[in-house]
């Protein structure tokens, strides 16, 4: 008769030496989540002057997703979905099979804000991804130094960015992701276009349930505006009769940086599906190359996964006009089928600004 016998590896450990790893583990991590807040207080609390206004495409610093923004957009190393490509291009590799979603809200003067992201499973090589930011406004009429109140003629201004991504996991436990992206912003007939790259990285620490994420977002090229209506025609010399008084000039605009973010964060799950539940909180500390250092703290509570409740806190330690934030969310599977329908909504604080609604659709097979 053959006895067979389960055998555990730590047995052959004293549990002195296993206790002082599970020591400099909890020592790691306690650095690591420090490390976090230690961005808080840091270089930034002695910080009197920004460079608020500095950089081109600003919207790419505008939030998206209904649950990222809900939960005081302390999203980076939580995210799971088609908005992850904005957040952390390495959660694209968490989805199984497909997904997409669409995003809309209206942003502060009546913007109109959207997004749309894809995301396909391409097996062991990885997932791919696709992704449209677009921010536009309505139409205003054209006024001059001497009409004033109106010329009859109407512009209007907006903003996009196409961009392509990719994650995998290297490890059942590190993820990376990349996102290419092309920008354009227009106002009237003139044009800016540059292009950028999103990097990402998720890792699972299998220790009290936390995991950590971080991203650089909007690497990239500066832009310059350029088009038609940067031409003119001058005279070179008024005080000469009888010469050329059409000559073709141009203005020179400057190029501008895009806005550089870097963000770290962490999160876990305290109650990890105890009474069909899961209660998620999460905390990101983000470096912008246009603004002040801050913090982002939010949780989500989730029953039976179906119903989600999300709140949070945006930009603290920092002057801001954004501050609480709320939401919530369905989740319904159909019947004998993996297909989910999602339905996000959040809102967002906006001090003297009207608050702000942003909502979302998402299909995933």
């Amino acid at each position: 008769m053959i006895v067979q016998h389960k055998f555990n590896i730590n047995m052959c450990v004293p549990k002195s030496v296993q206790i002082e790893k599970g020591v400099i583990i909890m020592k790691t991590y306690i650095v690591l989540i420090l490390g976090l807040f230690f961005l808080l207080y840091s270089p930034l609390q002695a910080q009197n002057v920004t460079k608020v206004g500095t950089t081109a495409a600003g919207f790419l610093g505008i939030d998206l997703g209904p649950r990222g923004a809900a939960m005081g957009s302390a999203y980076v190393s939580l995210v799971d979905d088609a908005t992850a490509m904005y957040w952390n291009p390495a959660g694209i590799a968490k989805l199984q099979n497909f997904q997409a979603t669409f995003s809309n809200m209206k942003w502060i003067a009546d913007l109109s804000f959207n997004y749309a992201g894809v995301v396909l499973s391409l097996g062991n090589i990885g997932n791919l991804g696709i992704n449209a930011t677009f921010m536009n406004m309505d139409q205003m009429e054209r006024t001059t130094e001497f009409q004033p109140d109106g010329t009859g003629e109407f512009f209007d201004a907006g903003s996009y960015a196409i961009g392509l991504s990719y994650g995998r996991f290297l490890t059942d436990q590190f993820s990376i992701g990349f996102n290419a992206k092309m920008i354009n912003e227009r106002v009237y007939h003139c044009n800016a276009y540059g292009f950028a790259l999103d990097v990402g990285a998720l890792f699972d620490t299998r220790f009290q349930g936390i995991t950590l994420g971080m991203s650089i977002s909007n690497y990239g090229t500066k832009m310059r505006m350029d088009g038609q209506d940067l031409w003119f025609q001058k005279d070179l010399n008024e005080t000469i009769s009888g010469n050329n008084g059409q000559i073709n000039g141009k203005w020179s605009t400057d190029a501008f940086d895009l806005p550089l973010l870097f963000r770290v964060g962490a999160s876990t799950d305290l109650l990890k599906g105890e009474y069909d539940s899961n209660f998620i909180i999460s905390v990101d500390a983000l470096h912008p190359s246009d603004d002040a250092e801050y913090v982002n703290i939010g949780g989500e509570y989730v029953f039976h996964n179906l119903v989600s409740l999300r709140g949070g806190y945006k930009e603290m330690f920092k002057n801001s006009e954004q501050g609480l934030t709320l939401g919530g969310g369905l989740k319904y599977t159909i019947s004998g089928s993996t297909t989910t329908i999602s339905i996000d909504y959040a809102y967002i604080d906006f001090g003297v600004f009207s608050g702000i609604h942003m909502y979302s659709v998402s299909l995933g097979l």
